[in-house]
């Protein structure tokens, strides 16, 4: 088959308030999966600025027999646009979506867009290599949801891939690696482990990639990474799994074996509060990691405990000390607007950022996405707002609150970007360590527009 994968047209907060996007690691390892008996590309649209009528011309052009496209929430529809498309350029391509919200809301993306032939639930690469193979019998494939004629039919789930290692590496040749950069240096990600044996409640990692934490071996990751090295000049590396301290014997061993191969890259990572210590912050610092995310959510116990967060704000404190202490910057998280919350939580989760001083914050409106308790409880509780996915972006309240009105929150919001990032302390600091350019940009295309855009929020 002549393979076409696509991250459709789309802007990227992210991209516009930092200038940063990253592969699509999801779609490359899709078409390491097949490429070896298909023809495949990736078109990953935001990137290389492709728009929809720019991407009709390609498929115009090259004909593909099957196109395959990803999607998260807030950009379903534009995905569904995509297979639109395709479908009005050849009424004969077969069309396929992934994702987290055509996992988790299959049965009404097949009925919402009627172009739609095969969504691929979960996991994909194994279901997506069935899927070509077997074509067009696909009773026998693991993971889907296709037509038959006017029918839906379901196929049933295959467990996980218990051994990542068996995978190859994602289809890295395939991708416009110049174009990922990060101030000024070549950027790449890597995903060494899936699943996550949590239970948050506004998060579907654990229903995406099951509960239990399924690792790459070091060996197997490093080997990645020095390829993302000397093959591509990547300077630059987000580690993108949640989780990446979860086993911290392993993940010292892969910082050994960065130092080991002389590996001349600086990185990023996720950990949580609890599986952070003072040796795997050391370890970290010396191997090239430069900063760490964690989650935070919250200063007030009660809602950490309605969010099953599993920690606690001491355990947050501790961890950036100790984040700190090791030379690491540190990137963390807070939800506004969480069910149960009043105007004074807010108020007090704020000060805890301010308190707390990381070297960033992110702050964002609790959102119920599809496949998370969250979205459960809400859907039960008939407290959500809107159905319009293109709103579930983490930047606007979808949630009726008993508490705080949605126009409050917003104006909460952008109190906590303006009240974190305008303190004199945190202009001085940036100033400082030379990241005045990082500040500006921040401030810049982000709380400023806010100010401009109070319904579409930045972060």
């Amino acid at each position: 088959m002549k393979v076409l994968l696509i991250n459709p047209p789309a802007d990227s907060h992210i991209n516009l308030i930092l200038g940063v996007s990253a592969p699509p690691l999801g779609l490359a390892y899709l078409a390491s999966m097949v490429e070896g008996g298909h023809e495949v590309e990736i078109l990953d649209c935001p990137t290389v600025n492709i728009g929809f009528e720019k991407l009709e011309s390609h498929l115009s052009r090259t004909k593909p027999d099957l196109i395959g496209v990803t999607s998260t929430t807030s950009t379903i529809y534009q995905a569904y646009r995509v297979i639109k498309i395709a479908k009005n350029v050849d009424p004969k391509v077969i069309t396929v979506l992934g994702g987290p919200h055509a996992t988790f809301m299959s049965r009404e993306v097949m009925k919402e867009c009627v172009d739609l032939d095969i969504v691929v639930s979960g996991e994909g690469e194994v279901a997506f290599k069935r899927l070509i193979e077997d074509w067009p019998d696909l009773s026998r494939v693991p993971n889907i949801i296709y037509r038959r004629g006017d029918k839906v039919r379901e196929n049933p789930e295959k467990g996980f891939i218990d051994d990542l290692d068996q995978l190859p590496y994602p289809a890295h040749h395939l991708l416009p690696m110049d174009s990922y950069q990060c101030e000024g240096k070549r950027f790449g990600a890597v995903m060494t482990s899936r699943g996550c044996p949590y239970s948050c409640i506004f998060c579907s990692s654990s229903q995406l990639w099951g509960k239990k934490w399924r690792p790459r071996t070091p060996k197997n990751v490093v080997g990645e990474l020095e390829l993302l090295s000397n093959d591509y000049g990547i300077e630059e590396v987000e580690f993108l799994d949640d989780l990446f301290t979860f086993d911290q014997n392993r993940a010292t061993r892969i910082c050994d074996m960065i130092e080991e191969r002389e590996l001349d890259i600086s990185f990023v990572c996720s950990s949580r509060v609890n599986t952070f210590s003072e040796k795997i912050a050391k370890k970290l610092k010396t191997s090239g990691c430069h900063t760490v995310y964690f989650g935070a959510e919250s200063a007030v116990p009660k809602i950490l405990n309605f969010l099953k967060k599993g920690i606690s704000p001491s355990q947050v404190r501790r961890a950036v000390d100790t984040a700190r202490k090791a030379g690491l910057n540190t990137i963390l998280s807070f939800i506004l607007g969480i069910p149960g919350e009043t105007e004074r939580d807010i108020e007090k989760t704020i000060e805890f950022a301010k308190e707390l001083n990381p070297t960033f914050a992110q702050f964002t409106m609790y959102t119920p996405f599809p496949g998370t308790e969250a979205f459960d409880q809400a859907k039960a509780e008939g407290t959500i707002l809107t159905r319009d996915w293109s709103k579930y972006t983490t930047q606007q309240p979808v949630l009726k609150l008993k508490k705080v009105s949605s126009k409050k929150l917003n104006s909460l919001l952008r109190s906590a970007y303006l009240e974190f990032y305008l303190r004199p302390s945190f202009i001085f600091r940036a100033l400082r360590k030379g990241e005045l350019r990082i500040l500006l940009k921040s401030i810049g295309r982000g709380v400023l527009w806010m100010l401009k855009k109070p319904n579409n929020l930045p972060f």
